[in-house]
């Protein structure tokens, strides 16, 4: 993206951040920035604000105590014993933004397709974000009851499910741990994706519960039951906020009649 595009980009964010009004910010925000077609602009918008809002829901999770999605289970776990065996602290931002670019490097080598801009605002920014996060959450509720983290826990499910449809359906690039089960998928064709994202998960989950992470209703919540959430609003926000209510409502429409 060329650097005027940049800068107009991130001006138009702050400049329309006080007047969020749903699918019309997206477009609004889209107008702003020069030398792309309008469809473009919102995937990039989506694409921002969806693995941004990524960040914020794994700050809910850590300040909730019970529990990360799987990934980030690994994430923790592996963070926690780093800091043990160099005897050289890093903030979670650090070590997530080199793991990631690990895991990046390994992918691409074999299945550079998958990777795009979404990939590496996932790389640089969720972890950075998700330190930011859980502090401001911490610093608000220092010693929370069961109640508010449970509150703290389901706002980071719901949140994550938000951030998910958002950069699924800009379609620039996944993730780095979801391009690990998508490109199994593709060279093991025998494979299903849906039990290779669940083995994949599964060894995330022992690997970092064996290092101290936190395991418990939230990583059974994230493992089982996003899907669903995640489909709602694929539906009524992201594709409406992409196509327009009226394009949205007619895939929907062919979708289900297909």
């Amino acid at each position: 993206m060329p650097e005027k595009a940049q800068f107009w980009l991130f001006y138009g964010v702050f400049e329309d951040m006080g007047k969020f009004s749903g699918e019309g910010f997206f477009r609004r925000l889209a107008g702003k920035v020069p030398d792309m077609d309008a469809e473009m602009k919102r995937r990039v918008i989506m694409t921002i604000t969806g693995v941004s809002i990524s960040g914020v829901s794994v700050g809910l999770f850590s300040a909730s105590g019970m529990g990360f999605d799987p990934f980030q289970v690994f994430a923790h776990g592996t963070w926690a014993e780093f800091d043990t065996i160099s005897g050289h602290p890093f903030s979670y931002g650090v070590y997530y933004m080199f793991l990631s670019l690990i895991m990046f490097i390994a992918v691409a080598a074999v299945n550079r397709k998958l990777m795009g801009l979404g990939t590496l605002f996932n790389l640089f920014l969720v972890g950075y974000i998700a330190d930011f996060s859980g502090f401001v959450c911490r610093q608000l509720f220092p010693e929370p009851g069961l109640v508010k983290r449970l509150i703290l826990l389901f706002s980071g499910i719901v949140i994550m499910c938000l951030s998910s449809a958002l950069y699924y359906v800009a379609d620039l690039g996944v993730s780095v741990y979801d391009a690990v089960a998508l490109t199994i998928t593709e060279k093991e064709r025998k494979v299903s994706f849906r039990w290779c994202r669940i083995a994949c998960d599964l060894v995330c989950v022992l690997i970092g519960f064996h290092f101290g992470a936190a395991v418990g209703l939230g990583t059974i919540v994230t493992a089982f039951f996003m899907g669903p959430l995640i489909d709602v609003f694929r539906r009524t926000v992201a594709e409406p906020m992409l196509y327009g209510k009226g394009a949205a409502a007619d895939r929907v429409l062919k979708r289900q009649a297909a």
